[in-house]
């Protein structure tokens, strides 16, 4: 199971509908579980992905789809109106870069062959040394990924004795996903995205949380969702924080 930034990365096909003027593209993806419901999501990035069971006729995927037209629309409208404000990253100094989620300004430094590269947090920056400015965005990203193992392992420490149903410790794999914040294998594997240690230590926890009521339950359920509620509360609330800042942090 997983949970989705802007798609899931299942076998898939391309579909549309129309709602008053406009035509609205969505992908459908296959459900792992043949359950009749339609799972409608519109994502940060604009995408809008329908998880439904295979054995259901691209037609009653359509008309579902449309009956649910009001809000798919008004949902894209409000993410798009937030990526007029969303500038591109160019990886140079005076950029804000997110940890833990912290703001810290890019501070990028040229060094000669024989300085050692590298990034560092030092004083409210993000210090990057590097031989080649084209190697910025590169470092950057090796820089998250090592800090991302060393918190998400200590996040599932810290979360582990809520998980009563769990009789060992999962394993994580760190992987770069532009469609998931995690996911967890059939076998009780965790999948971590490394960008999510640029969000704050509750939303860490929620994803992380998330993976491990997958453990138990395997899909979305009503037991699914009463367990999630009983290991996290407000996770709905963390959740909307942590999807509301997904385009800041991605």
């Amino acid at each position: 199971m997983s949970i989705a930034i802007c798609g899931l990365s299942r076998t898939s096909r391309s579909l549309k509908f129309r709602y008053g003027d406009e035509i609205i593209h969505f992908e459908r993806v296959q459900r792992s579980e043949d359950i009749n419901r339609v799972l409608i999501k519109v994502h940060a990035d604009c995408s809008v992905v329908v998880s439904v069971a295979e054995s259901k006729d691209d037609n009653e995927v359509i008309e579902a789809v449309t009956k649910r037209g009001r809000w798919v629309y008004e949902k894209l409208r409000d993410f798009r109106e937030r990526l007029k404000h969303v500038t591109p990253r160019r990886y140079i100094s005076g950029e804000s870069h997110y940890y833990l989620g912290r703001q810290y300004v890019l501070k990028v430094l040229k060094v000669t062959k024989n300085e050692p590269q590298g990034v560092k947090l030092l004083r409210g920056k993000l210090e990057v040394k590097t031989r080649n400015k084209a190697k910025v965005k590169d470092l950057l990203l090796d820089w998250y990924k090592q800090r991302a193992r060393d918190v998400f392992d200590q996040r599932l420490d810290e979360i582990l004795p809520q998980a009563l149903w769990l009789d060992k410790r999962p394993q994580i794999r760190i992987q770069s996903m532009k469609t998931q914040w995690g996911n967890c294998s059939p076998g009780g594997r965790l999948t971590l995205n490394p960008h999510l240690v640029k969000a704050a230590r509750d939303c860490i926890d929620y994803v992380i949380l998330h993976e491990l009521c997958h453990i138990a339950e395997h899909n979305h359920s009503d037991k699914f969702y009463r367990l999630m509620k009983r290991v996290m509360p407000k996770w709905e609330h963390v959740k909307k924080r942590l999807d509301d800042r997904a385009n800041l942090y991605l």
